[in-house]
């Protein structure tokens, strides 16, 4: 017995979500819909000729949700996974860890590529606005709801079919143009404040070099000096060990045996741990007391001494603020500064300065790994004003810094604010709730007659 052929209308109705699947109530209309019915199938191709671009995962920037690299490979090593067909229009929704939002647009620069498999090619079809398509496959809504279908350990991923069945709005096509421009219009205004605020935290450390080296050539402290009756030529030449009041030296060539700090293990720091100005206490790894014992008098940082990294991330330095006990390994210099001499603070900022970081540079040796030598270190020169001038340098830079992170701290949270915005913009557009819907319109579930001629 042949199987009874539906109806337009049958089928219309088969394609709607029924009422008690909604995930929330749309403009009346507007209809929700399975993912099969507004997407075509995907279509297979395989590179042929000497070489083909290919787009993989690796290929999407996933903070702009944009193409940014495919690859030029020659068909010989074509990778398996070479084979979705792309069209003008599409939109690639990355199957392996959706929630890292590896989605893009095929613009006609990137139509004649071919994609891995790794993506699923959302097509919509002719009564399918494709950058409506485009907003709402990168919407909260989809991203996150997708991501509950996710399974296994390794690669999390979905099955393209989870994409089919998925319930998407659908509002009339002139709403869904309406949309798109609502949305463009409104990101475009937040990627200009973006782009101004990511300016401002780019400039950080231009902004930091710049106040740094104005400190320690004498600049930022000109008007101190006149009200102070100090003369310009106060300042000396030395080299990092005559400020030291002991050798500088660096930690245990030895091969450490590691404890736990409740079995009573001391602290052991190496390059990793330090930052520029602090030790990094999140993964400090711990010896055995009976090494401690051995290595202590020589080894054992104290207080207001200056660590500075010899290999790895050279030339960063970070200050002693603690009287806890612990050692360190080769990888650290301790610079152990005479306060007859030069301030702690001032010395721990003029070794993190560009002005010893181009002598550090200088010296840098290694293969892989760079390095500096002690006797290297010891022989870098610094400007050294009297103890006062010292100080007052560190309060002016403590001033600066401390403007600085807040001024960057303040741009952080406002680019999380333009993040939220448009987040929340999605939101509205996909439940109508832009201003932008005429009611009057003829309903979309009028559109679903016209899909089922073009969804083979």
């Amino acid at each position: 017995m042949s199987k009874k052929q539906l109806t337009t209308e049958e089928k219309k109705n088969n394609a709607l979500v029924p009422e008690e699947e909604w995930p929330y109530k749309l403009p009346d209309n507007w209809c929700w819909v399975r993912g099969s019915m507004i997407l075509r199938r995907m279509e297979s191709q395989k590179p042929a000729g000497e070489y083909f671009q290919y787009i993989d995962i690796e290929s999407v920037d996933n903070s702009r949700q944009e193409v940014i690299a495919p690859k030029l490979l020659p068909v010989s090593k074509a990778p398996s996974r070479a084979s979705r067909k792309l069209h003008i229009g599409d939109t690639l929704f990355s199957l392996v860890r959706p929630y890292l939002m590896n989605i893009a647009y095929i613009d006609d620069s990137l139509a004649k590529c071919i994609a891995s498999t790794g993506f699923y090619v959302c097509s919509p079809n002719k009564n399918m606005e494709p950058r409506y398509l485009y907003w709402l496959m990168v919407s909260p809504y989809t991203v996150d709801g997708l991501n509950n279908y996710m399974k296994g350990d390794n690669s999390p991923s979905i099955r393209g079919s989870d994409i089919e069945n998925y319930a998407f709005p659908l509002p009339p096509l002139p709403e869904q143009q309406r949309i798109v421009s609502r949305i463009e219009s409104l990101f475009v205004k937040l990627d200009e404040a973006k782009e101004k605020v990511q300016n401002v935290i780019d400039g950080a450390d231009t902004r930091k070099a710049a106040i740094l080296h104005q400190a320690f050539t004498g600049k930022l402290t000109a008007k101190w000096r006149k009200e102070n009756s100090v003369t310009d030529d106060s300042w000396e030449k030395k080299t990092l060990q005559e400020v030291c009041c002991t050798k500088i030296t660096d930690g245990t060539h030895k091969t450490p045996k590691y404890s736990t700090k409740e079995d009573g293990g001391i602290p052991f720091i190496s390059a990793k741990d330090v930052t520029k100005g602090m030790i990094c206490w999140d993964n400090i790894k711990y010896i055995v007391p009976e090494l401690h014992e051995e290595l202590y008098k020589r080894l054992a940082p104290q207080r207001d001494d200056v660590l500075l990294a010899k290999n790895g991330t050279t030339g960063v330095a970070a200050i002693v603020e603690t009287d806890m006990i612990f050692d360190l390994y080769v990888t650290l210099a301790v610079l152990r500064p005479n306060k007859e001499k030069v301030y702690p603070r001032f010395l721990l900022n003029i070794v993190n300065s560009p002005i010893c970081k181009r002598q550090f540079d200088e010296h840098l040796t290694g293969i892989g790994v760079p390095n500096l030598h002690l006797r290297d270190i010891k022989e870098i020169e610094i400007g050294l004003p009297k103890l006062p001038e010292q100080q007052e340098i560190v309060r002016l830079l403590d001033q600066f810094l401390d403007k600085e992170k807040s001024i960057c701290e303040s741009c952080e949270a406002s680019l999380a604010t333009i993040k939220t915005i448009k987040k929340s913009i999605l939101a509205k557009a996909f439940r109508g709730e832009l201003g932008t819907n005429n009611p009057a319109e003829e309903s979309a579930k009028e559109l679903l007659k016209k899909c089922f001629t073009t969804v083979v």
